[in-house]
């Protein structure tokens, strides 16, 4: 993932893996709750087909990461709205079936829920970033489909560090100058993400074999901002909008529903020769700076102030000459 500010030339080039030892179709789905005055998100849920035959779940993060902060969202699915709006379908909920996993039955198929806080996982670091391992050893005896999802929430802090306010340098007279000079805020920013691509990763991961034996052919990814900023996705294939009654109860804090939309990128060389690879969005703002208009008042009231004591003064210099 790519996101450039070119306000203030300041960019993250980062590197996402996901891989699971065993023989499967899997799908990987990121939600991404962007926030430019911080704390962004990233919903990972991952659809693994064939869990029997299949040992681990890896993935690496390009940012570290604390068990604490790795929130259970699987754990929201006692509301079948929620089921609803995210298998768009009407949906049986066995919630919390055993201690490890929950049940949905939908379009006439049954799947489980593995419920993250329930099960054993390890998060270590891995060069800049962090690495998730979890072991399927311990979860057969409580699943009773071969089709699992696994859904997890973490803070995307590489994309709150490019959104952080960041000082701008200079002396006070040119910081002052500039505040004078340009009272609008312009704010720019380039986000893409990039499907089957490893360059960016750490080599700890690029040497492991599993990883490049196994290519996403889907990815729906959800972008979610403040009404404040413009997005720009003539390039995107967008699926739709988030059901706000729905997700009500399931959005991160700091956010609303409006102006949630999710997009799809799909493997596409068998039938479609130019099919898109990368998501690619533009999120762009302009506002008055509030610090920028106490400036101008402040300057004004001075200047009014200074006007009313040379007024005075010159009076009081007046009566002097004339008598």
């Amino acid at each position: 993932m790519i996101i450039l500010s070119k306000k203030n030339k300041f960019f993250a080039d980062d590197g996402w893996a996901f891989w699971v030892d065993g023989d499967d179709t899997s799908t990987i789905y990121l939600n991404n709750w962007l926030n430019p005055k911080g704390k962004s998100y990233v919903d990972v849920a991952i659809h693994i087909r064939g869990i029997k035959e299949t040992k681990s779940l890896n993935m690496y993060f390009p940012f570290a990461v604390e068990k604490s902060e790795v929130e259970d969202v699987s754990l929201h699915f006692n509301d079948e709205n929620l089921s609803r709006a995210i298998f768009s379908s009407m949906c049986v909920v066995d919630y919390k079936k055993n201690e490890v996993a929950s049940e949905i039955a939908y379009n006439g198929k049954t799947v489980d829920i593995i419920h993250l806080s329930a099960v054993e996982y390890t998060i270590k670091p891995v060069s800049k970033g962090a690495l998730m391992n979890m072991p399927f050893d311990g979860i057969f005896e409580y699943i009773d489909n071969d089709e699992v999802y696994f859904m997890f929430r973490i803070p995307h802090k590489s994309v709150s560090e490019v959104f952080r306010q960041r000082k701008k340098v200079g002396s006070f007279l040119t910081r002052f100058r500039d505040l004078i000079m340009s009272p609008i805020i312009s704010e720019s920013y380039g986000y893409s993400v990039r499907i089957n691509e490893a360059r960016l990763l750490p080599k700890e991961i690029n040497s492991i074999g599993a990883f490049h034996r196994q290519k996403l052919k889907k990815v729906a990814v959800t972008i979610s901002i403040s009404d404040d900023y413009e997005i720009n996705d003539v390039s995107c294939y967008r699926i739709r909008r988030l059901e706000e009654e729905l997700y009500k109860d399931f959005l991160p804090s700091y956010f609303e529903a409006r102006n949630v939309v999710t997009y799809q990128w799909q493997q596409s060389r068998e039938d479609n020769l130019k099919g898109h690879f990368n998501f690619y969005l533009n999120v762009s703002r302009k506002a008055i700076s509030p610090i920028s208009i106490f400036v101008y008042m402040f300057i004004i009231v001075f200047l009014n102030a200074l006007g009313g004591l040379m007024w005075d003064a010159m009076k009081a210099i007046y009566a002097l000459i004339m008598h």
